[in-house]
């Protein structure tokens, strides 16, 4: 493989319809982009973001060993809208800025990145649409709006939606965040650390399994302590902006692929609709994007082949990188998708 570097682009897209029809002003898609498009258009990879993560956080699953290489495939990582990169409550200014950023959905992300494919890209053939958490149900959302575009779909610890539980889970931590009196309903001044903080400690109980605690198998991770762990996670959103985790929390928990004016909230149609080959990867582990509830979509998209990650690592099993043996099965998923693809 030639060496290849990233490049990181904007897409001002002007302002943007969203399916609440509410408009999105001067909306902007950050990208990382690495590898050229061939001559057919048809050798394009979509690998979109996950919840709280920046682009370069998919990057674990490009090059080296990976069949996604940038010597053959032309690869793009779209960011979501509000979380910090993209627009979002903490760059946009005006009255959509902060607290006042408009709710986004998983169709609106979809749509503002098949603009990006149209506009910059020749409207290419996508080879393989693929993601992690969020990532995995955007990948999803591509493969039932355009059926005929998407060639494979590849989604790890996600569903088609946000189950009840799920919804749950997410309300825990955003009420860990917004209990903090300096949050001030999104207009606060500082950043509010405490409920930051809280929001941190919460999530990491969820985002590993029991087993993973019980094992500390966070020894693998370089933490000397579970404390250690904790202090990481509370680290981590301290760098996060309340509002952008709070405005992609809600993208989440809205979540549904049946949910837009192609489907009209049919899941099951939305389901029917992805007829690509598909795999569905969720961890055997995961506590809120479940290995049944993730067997249950699988069943009803006639394309799908349901292969699940036996671990311990939970919903953190899932990202690019994060387990070695997940990460090995993820990219052995991927290379069969994309086998007699575009060269």
């Amino acid at each position: 493989m030639s060496v290849k570097q990233w490049l990181v682009e904007d897409f001002e897209a002007g302002d943007l319809l969203l399916a609440s029809g509410e408009t999105l002003y001067a909306a902007r898609l950050r990208y990382h982009r690495i590898g050229e498009l061939n001559a057919p258009k048809d050798n394009l990879i979509l690998l979109p973001t996950y919840y709280g993560g920046a682009a370069k956080g998919n990057h674990p699953w490009v090059g080296g060993d990976s069949p996604i290489d940038p010597d053959r495939y032309c690869i793009i990582i779209p960011s979501l809208l509000g979380a910090g990169e993209s627009s979002s409550p903490s760059n946009t200014s005006g009255k959509q800025a902060r607290a006042g950023f408009p709710a986004v959905s998983l169709y609106d992300n979809v749509m503002l990145q098949k603009q990006l494919v149209e506009e910059v890209f020749g409207d290419a053939r996508i080879a393989l649409a693929m993601g992690w958490s969020m990532g995995g149900m955007q990948a999803l959302q591509w493969g039932c709006l355009f059926p005929t575009q998407v060639r494979a779909v590849l989604a790890t610890c996600c569903t088609a939606r946000c189950y009840p539980h799920n919804r749950v889970f997410l309300e825990g931590v955003k009420a860990a965040l917004t209990c903090d009196q300096s949050f001030e309903d999104g207009h606060y001044r500082t950043p509010p650390e405490r409920g930051l903080k809280a929001f941190g400690r919460v999530y990491a109980g969820w985002a590993y399994s029991q087993a993973f605690f019980r094992h500390e198998l966070w020894r693998a991770l370089g933490f000397g302590s579970l404390e250690d762990l904790l202090q990481f996670w509370e680290q981590d959103h301290l760098a996060q902006d309340a509002n952008n985790l709070l405005a992609v929390l809600d993208t989440w928990q809205q979540g549904n692929i049946g949910d837009n004016p192609v489907f009209h909230t049919d899941y099951e149609s939305a389901l029917a609709a992805i007829t690509m080959p598909t795999r569905i990867m969720p961890s055997s582990t995961d506590l809120y994007f479940t290995a049944e509830d993730a067997a249950r979509d699988a069943g009803r998209m006639p394309g799908a082949a349901f292969e699940p990650l036996p671990s311990n690592w939970g919903h953190i099993a899932g990202g690019a990188g994060r387990e070695p043996e997940s990460h090995a099965q993820i990219l052995a998923a991927a290379r069969s998708l994309l086998a007699g693809e575009a060269s």
